[in-house]
Protein backbone atom coordinates (compact mmCIF):
# COMPACT_ATOMS: atom_id res chain seq x y z
CA UNK A 1 0.00 0.00 0.00
CA UNK A 2 1.18 3.68 -0.72
CA UNK A 3 2.50 5.47 1.77
CA UNK A 4 1.09 8.86 1.01
CA UNK A 5 -1.43 9.51 3.16
CA UNK A 6 -4.21 11.91 2.80
CA UNK A 7 -5.52 13.38 5.86
CA UNK A 8 -9.26 14.21 5.10
CA UNK A 9 -8.94 12.85 1.55
CA UNK A 10 -7.48 15.95 0.49
CA UNK A 11 -7.19 16.45 -3.01
CA UNK A 12 -8.51 13.24 -3.85
CA UNK A 13 -11.19 12.55 -6.13
CA UNK A 14 -13.57 10.32 -5.00
CA UNK A 15 -16.95 10.29 -7.79
CA UNK A 16 -18.67 12.32 -10.28
CA UNK A 17 -21.62 14.14 -9.79
CA UNK A 18 -23.79 16.68 -11.75
CA UNK A 19 -24.96 18.29 -9.04
CA UNK A 20 -23.21 21.36 -8.13
CA UNK A 21 -19.37 22.20 -8.33
CA UNK A 22 -17.36 25.24 -7.86
CA UNK A 23 -15.75 26.80 -10.81
CA UNK A 24 -12.40 28.36 -10.81
CA UNK A 25 -12.65 30.07 -14.08
CA UNK A 26 -15.93 32.38 -12.58
CA UNK A 27 -14.60 31.34 -8.67
CA UNK A 28 -18.52 30.60 -8.56
CA UNK A 29 -20.68 28.10 -6.84
CA UNK A 30 -22.84 26.82 -9.50
CA UNK A 31 -26.10 24.42 -9.20
CA UNK A 32 -26.64 22.44 -12.17
CA UNK A 33 -24.76 24.39 -13.96
CA UNK A 34 -26.10 27.71 -12.97
CA UNK A 35 -24.31 30.29 -10.58
CA UNK A 36 -25.81 30.75 -6.82
CA UNK A 37 -25.16 34.52 -7.38
CA UNK A 38 -28.23 34.14 -10.43
CA UNK A 39 -29.85 31.85 -9.09
CA UNK A 40 -30.79 33.99 -6.01
CA UNK A 41 -31.43 36.91 -8.14
CA UNK A 42 -33.64 35.38 -10.49
CA UNK A 43 -35.82 32.52 -8.51
CA UNK A 44 -37.46 31.50 -5.33
CA UNK A 45 -36.36 29.04 -2.69
CA UNK A 46 -38.94 26.61 -3.94
CA UNK A 47 -37.58 26.82 -7.42
CA UNK A 48 -34.12 26.44 -6.84
CA UNK A 49 -34.71 23.37 -4.77
CA UNK A 50 -36.83 21.75 -7.50
CA UNK A 51 -33.78 22.16 -9.81
CA UNK A 52 -31.05 20.92 -7.34
CA UNK A 53 -33.30 17.72 -6.70
CA UNK A 54 -33.95 17.15 -10.64
CA UNK A 55 -31.83 18.69 -12.73
CA UNK A 56 -33.62 21.27 -14.47
CA UNK A 57 -35.59 24.72 -13.53
CA UNK A 58 -39.21 24.03 -13.73
CA UNK A 59 -41.67 25.60 -15.49
CA UNK A 60 -44.97 26.91 -14.33
CA UNK A 61 -46.75 23.91 -14.08
CA UNK A 62 -43.96 21.98 -12.44
CA UNK A 63 -43.17 24.49 -9.59
CA UNK A 64 -46.56 24.42 -9.09
CA UNK A 65 -47.15 20.47 -8.78
CA UNK A 66 -43.54 20.91 -6.34
CA UNK A 67 -44.81 23.44 -4.85
CA UNK A 68 -48.30 21.69 -3.74
CA UNK A 69 -46.49 18.75 -2.79
CA UNK A 70 -43.75 20.13 -0.05
CA UNK A 71 -47.06 22.40 1.36
CA UNK A 72 -49.19 19.04 1.62
CA UNK A 73 -46.65 17.12 3.68
CA UNK A 74 -45.81 19.84 5.98
CA UNK A 75 -47.71 18.47 9.16
CA UNK A 76 -46.06 16.41 11.34
CA UNK A 77 -47.68 13.30 13.26
CA UNK A 78 -49.50 13.83 16.84
CA UNK A 79 -46.76 11.43 17.97
CA UNK A 80 -43.53 13.75 16.94
CA UNK A 81 -45.12 16.71 18.36
CA UNK A 82 -45.95 14.72 21.80
CA UNK A 83 -42.02 13.55 21.17
CA UNK A 84 -40.69 16.97 20.67
CA UNK A 85 -42.61 18.76 23.91
CA UNK A 86 -40.95 15.91 26.07
CA UNK A 87 -37.37 16.52 24.77
CA UNK A 88 -35.02 18.29 27.20
CA UNK A 89 -35.36 22.16 27.14
CA UNK A 90 -31.31 22.47 27.19
CA UNK A 91 -31.14 20.28 24.20
CA UNK A 92 -28.63 21.63 21.25
CA UNK A 93 -31.82 22.22 18.25
CA UNK A 94 -29.25 19.89 16.41
CA UNK A 95 -29.52 16.82 18.42
CA UNK A 96 -33.66 17.36 18.35
CA UNK A 97 -33.31 17.94 14.19
CA UNK A 98 -31.33 15.01 14.12
CA UNK A 99 -33.60 12.98 16.57
CA UNK A 100 -36.96 13.81 14.67
CA UNK A 101 -36.06 13.22 11.24
CA UNK A 102 -34.79 9.71 12.40
CA UNK A 103 -37.98 9.51 13.68
CA UNK A 104 -39.56 10.25 10.78
CA UNK A 105 -37.96 7.39 9.03
CA UNK A 106 -39.89 5.04 11.84
CA UNK A 107 -43.04 6.08 10.78
CA UNK A 108 -42.78 6.39 7.17
CA UNK A 109 -44.35 3.65 5.23
CA UNK A 110 -41.30 3.60 2.14
CA UNK A 111 -38.18 3.95 4.38
CA UNK A 112 -37.20 0.73 3.16
CA UNK A 113 -37.96 0.90 0.00
CA UNK A 114 -34.83 2.82 -2.25
CA UNK A 115 -36.39 2.85 -5.71
CA UNK A 116 -35.61 6.16 -7.33
CA UNK A 117 -39.40 6.79 -7.18
CA UNK A 118 -39.75 6.03 -2.98
CA UNK A 119 -36.68 7.92 -2.51
CA UNK A 120 -37.89 11.57 -4.43
CA UNK A 121 -41.27 10.69 -2.50
CA UNK A 122 -39.40 10.57 0.77
CA UNK A 123 -36.93 13.41 0.33
CA UNK A 124 -40.26 15.52 -0.34
CA UNK A 125 -41.50 14.53 3.03
CA UNK A 126 -38.07 15.11 4.86
CA UNK A 127 -37.62 18.74 3.18
CA UNK A 128 -41.61 19.90 3.90
CA UNK A 129 -41.75 18.33 7.54
CA UNK A 130 -37.85 19.23 9.05
CA UNK A 131 -38.78 23.46 8.97
CA UNK A 132 -42.06 21.79 11.00
CA UNK A 133 -40.11 20.51 13.48
CA UNK A 134 -37.39 23.14 13.79
CA UNK A 135 -40.57 25.38 14.67
CA UNK A 136 -41.89 23.37 17.11
CA UNK A 137 -38.96 22.64 19.46
CA UNK A 138 -38.08 26.57 18.98
CA UNK A 139 -41.70 27.45 20.87
CA UNK A 140 -41.93 24.23 22.94
CA UNK A 141 -38.30 25.18 24.76
CA UNK A 142 -39.80 28.25 25.41
CA UNK A 143 -42.91 27.21 26.77
CA UNK A 144 -45.10 28.28 23.84
CA UNK A 145 -47.88 26.80 21.79
CA UNK A 146 -46.77 25.05 18.43
CA UNK A 147 -48.00 26.85 15.53
CA UNK A 148 -49.22 24.38 12.92
CA UNK A 149 -47.93 24.88 9.26
CA UNK A 150 -49.91 27.39 6.80
CA UNK A 151 -50.03 25.65 3.24
CA UNK A 152 -50.94 29.09 1.62
CA UNK A 153 -47.54 30.29 2.91
CA UNK A 154 -44.21 29.74 0.86
CA UNK A 155 -41.77 27.39 2.44
CA UNK A 156 -39.61 30.88 4.29
CA UNK A 157 -43.03 32.89 4.93
CA UNK A 158 -44.70 29.53 6.74
CA UNK A 159 -41.11 29.16 8.69
CA UNK A 160 -41.39 32.42 10.00
CA UNK A 161 -44.95 32.31 11.04
CA UNK A 162 -44.66 28.91 12.88
CA UNK A 163 -41.34 30.71 14.73
CA UNK A 164 -42.88 33.23 15.37
CA UNK A 165 -47.03 33.91 14.87
CA UNK A 166 -46.30 36.59 11.98
CA UNK A 167 -44.01 36.70 8.73
CA UNK A 168 -42.27 39.85 8.50
CA UNK A 169 -41.19 42.13 5.86
CA UNK A 170 -40.84 41.05 2.28
CA UNK A 171 -37.32 42.28 2.57
CA UNK A 172 -36.77 39.79 6.03
CA UNK A 173 -38.16 36.94 4.11
CA UNK A 174 -36.26 37.59 0.49
CA UNK A 175 -32.93 37.89 2.74
CA UNK A 176 -34.26 34.33 4.46
CA UNK A 177 -34.84 32.84 0.89
CA UNK A 178 -31.48 33.92 -0.66
CA UNK A 179 -29.38 32.22 2.57
CA UNK A 180 -31.21 28.97 1.89
CA UNK A 181 -30.53 29.28 -1.70
CA UNK A 182 -26.96 29.59 -0.68
CA UNK A 183 -27.12 26.71 1.83
CA UNK A 184 -29.02 24.36 -0.43
CA UNK A 185 -25.73 22.75 -2.15
CA UNK A 186 -22.32 22.51 -1.78
CA UNK A 187 -20.78 19.34 -3.45
CA UNK A 188 -18.82 16.48 -1.84
CA UNK A 189 -18.40 18.47 1.36
CA UNK A 190 -18.50 16.61 4.93
CA UNK A 191 -22.02 15.64 5.61
CA UNK A 192 -22.63 15.25 2.09
CA UNK A 193 -20.01 12.68 1.70
CA UNK A 194 -21.69 11.37 5.28
CA UNK A 195 -24.46 11.01 3.89
CA UNK A 196 -23.17 9.13 0.48
CA UNK A 197 -21.43 6.91 2.75
CA UNK A 198 -24.01 5.84 4.62
CA UNK A 199 -26.15 5.34 0.94
CA UNK A 200 -23.49 3.48 -0.28
CA UNK A 201 -24.17 0.86 2.27
CA UNK A 202 -28.06 0.68 0.77
CA UNK A 203 -28.71 1.89 3.94
CA UNK A 204 -32.42 3.93 3.73
CA UNK A 205 -32.45 8.20 3.10
CA UNK A 206 -33.49 8.89 6.87
CA UNK A 207 -30.56 7.63 8.05
CA UNK A 208 -28.36 9.08 5.66
CA UNK A 209 -29.35 12.38 6.51
CA UNK A 210 -29.69 11.40 10.31
CA UNK A 211 -25.38 10.69 9.70
CA UNK A 212 -25.41 13.95 7.88
CA UNK A 213 -27.22 16.15 10.54
CA UNK A 214 -24.85 14.55 12.91
CA UNK A 215 -21.72 15.30 10.37
CA UNK A 216 -23.13 19.19 10.19
CA UNK A 217 -23.49 19.85 13.27
CA UNK A 218 -19.37 20.18 14.10
CA UNK A 219 -17.70 23.65 14.57
CA UNK A 220 -16.05 22.81 11.40
CA UNK A 221 -18.86 22.43 9.23
CA UNK A 222 -22.23 24.07 9.52
CA UNK A 223 -21.87 24.89 13.48
CA UNK A 224 -19.75 28.05 12.16
CA UNK A 225 -22.48 29.94 11.93
CA UNK A 226 -23.18 29.73 15.71
CA UNK A 227 -19.81 30.37 16.10
CA UNK A 228 -19.59 33.62 14.66
CA UNK A 229 -22.47 34.99 16.47
CA UNK A 230 -21.06 34.17 19.36
CA UNK A 231 -17.51 35.81 18.41
CA UNK A 232 -19.50 38.97 17.70
CA UNK A 233 -21.92 38.74 21.12
CA UNK A 234 -18.65 38.80 22.83
CA UNK A 235 -17.26 41.50 21.46
CA UNK A 236 -20.14 43.59 22.04
CA UNK A 237 -19.44 46.97 20.40
CA UNK A 238 -17.50 48.23 17.12
CA UNK A 239 -15.15 49.96 18.99
CA UNK A 240 -13.43 46.64 20.67
CA UNK A 241 -13.91 44.78 17.56
CA UNK A 242 -10.23 45.68 15.94
CA UNK A 243 -7.95 44.96 19.04
CA UNK A 244 -10.37 41.93 19.91
CA UNK A 245 -9.51 40.37 16.38
CA UNK A 246 -5.63 41.63 16.37
CA UNK A 247 -5.63 39.74 19.54
CA UNK A 248 -7.09 36.42 18.38
CA UNK A 249 -4.93 36.03 15.36
CA UNK A 250 -1.56 37.00 17.77
CA UNK A 251 -2.75 34.48 20.02
CA UNK A 252 -3.44 32.11 17.06
CA UNK A 253 -7.49 31.45 17.71
CA UNK A 254 -9.41 29.85 15.40
CA UNK A 255 -11.53 32.62 13.61
CA UNK A 256 -15.05 31.20 12.58
CA UNK A 257 -16.12 32.00 9.64
CA UNK A 258 -12.90 32.74 7.60
CA UNK A 259 -11.14 30.63 5.42
CA UNK A 260 -12.78 27.78 2.72
CA UNK A 261 -10.83 24.39 1.72
CA UNK A 262 -12.45 25.25 -1.74
CA UNK A 263 -12.34 28.95 -2.54
CA UNK A 264 -9.47 30.58 -2.45
CA UNK A 265 -10.38 33.91 -3.79
CA UNK A 266 -13.49 34.15 -1.70
CA UNK A 267 -16.53 31.93 -1.08
CA UNK A 268 -18.22 33.17 -3.83
CA UNK A 269 -21.66 32.75 -1.39
CA UNK A 270 -20.23 35.81 0.38
CA UNK A 271 -20.90 39.16 -1.72
CA UNK A 272 -24.99 37.98 -2.51
CA UNK A 273 -25.65 36.87 1.15
CA UNK A 274 -23.59 40.27 2.56
CA UNK A 275 -25.36 42.28 0.16
CA UNK A 276 -28.78 41.25 1.65
CA UNK A 277 -26.99 41.64 5.41
CA UNK A 278 -26.38 45.08 5.05
CA UNK A 279 -29.80 45.55 3.79
CA UNK A 280 -31.61 44.30 6.76
CA UNK A 281 -29.02 46.09 9.21
CA UNK A 282 -30.67 49.45 7.46
CA UNK A 283 -33.93 48.38 7.64
CA UNK A 284 -33.90 47.11 11.52
CA UNK A 285 -31.66 50.06 12.70
CA UNK A 286 -29.14 47.20 13.66
CA UNK A 287 -25.96 48.78 12.33
CA UNK A 288 -23.77 47.69 15.29
CA UNK A 289 -23.80 44.73 13.89
CA UNK A 290 -22.45 45.28 10.74
CA UNK A 291 -19.87 48.13 11.80
CA UNK A 292 -18.07 44.74 13.75
CA UNK A 293 -18.74 42.54 10.93
CA UNK A 294 -16.00 45.06 8.41
CA UNK A 295 -14.01 45.38 11.41
CA UNK A 296 -13.37 41.75 11.35
CA UNK A 297 -13.22 41.34 7.68
CA UNK A 298 -10.92 44.07 6.83
CA UNK A 299 -8.20 42.93 9.72
CA UNK A 300 -8.76 39.52 8.81
CA UNK A 301 -7.57 40.32 5.07
CA UNK A 302 -5.25 42.55 5.89
CA UNK A 303 -2.86 40.30 8.16
CA UNK A 304 -4.07 36.99 7.11
CA UNK A 305 -5.33 37.01 3.84
CA UNK A 306 -8.39 35.46 4.33
CA UNK A 307 -11.93 35.94 3.14
CA UNK A 308 -15.04 35.00 4.75
CA UNK A 309 -16.99 31.87 4.19
CA UNK A 310 -20.94 32.07 3.70
CA UNK A 311 -21.22 31.23 7.84
CA UNK A 312 -19.99 34.93 8.60
CA UNK A 313 -22.47 36.81 7.40
CA UNK A 314 -25.19 34.55 8.05
CA UNK A 315 -24.80 34.22 11.36
CA UNK A 316 -25.84 38.21 12.49
CA UNK A 317 -28.12 37.67 9.68
CA UNK A 318 -30.47 35.47 11.42
CA UNK A 319 -29.61 37.23 14.52
CA UNK A 320 -31.38 40.27 12.90
CA UNK A 321 -34.76 37.93 12.18
CA UNK A 322 -34.60 36.97 16.35
CA UNK A 323 -33.83 33.19 15.68
CA UNK A 324 -31.66 32.66 18.67
CA UNK A 325 -27.94 31.25 18.20
CA UNK A 326 -27.73 27.39 18.30
CA UNK A 327 -31.42 27.29 15.74
CA UNK A 328 -28.92 28.51 13.02
CA UNK A 329 -27.51 25.20 11.55
CA UNK A 330 -30.72 23.35 11.74
CA UNK A 331 -32.09 26.03 9.62
CA UNK A 332 -28.93 25.53 7.08
CA UNK A 333 -30.06 21.62 7.72
CA UNK A 334 -33.72 22.96 6.40
CA UNK A 335 -31.97 23.51 2.69
CA UNK A 336 -29.31 21.58 3.08
CA UNK A 337 -31.81 18.64 2.76
CA UNK A 338 -32.34 19.16 -0.67
CA UNK A 339 -28.33 18.88 -1.38
CA UNK A 340 -27.96 15.58 0.68
CA UNK A 341 -31.22 13.89 -0.85
CA UNK A 342 -29.70 14.42 -4.42
CA UNK A 343 -26.44 13.23 -3.24
CA UNK A 344 -28.28 9.96 -2.09
CA UNK A 345 -30.28 9.18 -4.97
CA UNK A 346 -27.46 9.91 -7.40
CA UNK A 347 -25.37 7.25 -4.96
CA UNK A 348 -27.70 4.65 -5.31
CA UNK A 349 -27.85 5.55 -8.82
CA UNK A 350 -24.36 4.20 -9.22
CA UNK A 351 -22.86 2.60 -6.34
CA UNK A 352 -20.03 1.59 -4.82
CA UNK A 353 -19.50 0.72 -1.45
CA UNK A 354 -17.11 3.56 0.02
CA UNK A 355 -14.55 1.32 1.78
CA UNK A 356 -11.23 3.26 1.89
CA UNK A 357 -7.73 2.03 3.51
CA UNK A 358 -5.71 3.09 6.02
CA UNK A 359 -2.53 2.82 7.55
CA UNK A 360 -1.21 0.71 10.25
CA UNK A 361 0.88 2.53 12.96
CA UNK A 362 -0.19 0.39 16.07
CA UNK A 363 1.89 -2.25 18.04
CA UNK A 364 3.49 -4.95 16.29
CA UNK A 365 2.15 -9.03 16.39
CA UNK A 366 2.02 -9.67 19.98
CA UNK A 367 1.58 -12.63 22.47
CA UNK A 368 -1.86 -12.04 24.79
CA UNK A 369 -0.62 -12.96 28.12
CA UNK A 370 -3.06 -14.89 30.83
CA UNK A 371 -4.62 -11.78 33.47
CA UNK A 372 -2.46 -13.11 35.91
CA UNK A 373 0.50 -12.64 33.51
CA UNK A 374 0.08 -9.01 33.04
Amino acid sequence: MSEDIKKGLLGIVVDETTISQVMPEINSLTYRGYTVQELCDKCSFEEVAYLVLNGELPNKLQLKKFITEERSHRKLSKQIIKDIERMPKNAHPMDVTRTVVSLMGLEDKETRDNSPKANMRKAMRIFAKTPTAVAAYFRSRKGKNIINPNSKLSFSENFFKMMFGKVPDKEIVKAFDVSLILYAEHSFNVSTFTARTITSSLSDIHGAITGAIASLKGPLHGGANEAVMDMMKEIGKPEKAKKWIENAIKNKKVIMGFGHRVYRSGDSRVPTLRTYLFRMAKLLKKEKLTEIYEILEKVMLKQKNIHPNVDYPCGPMYHMMGIDTDFFTPIFVMARITGWSAHIMEQHASNKLIRPLSKYRGSDHREVLLLNQR
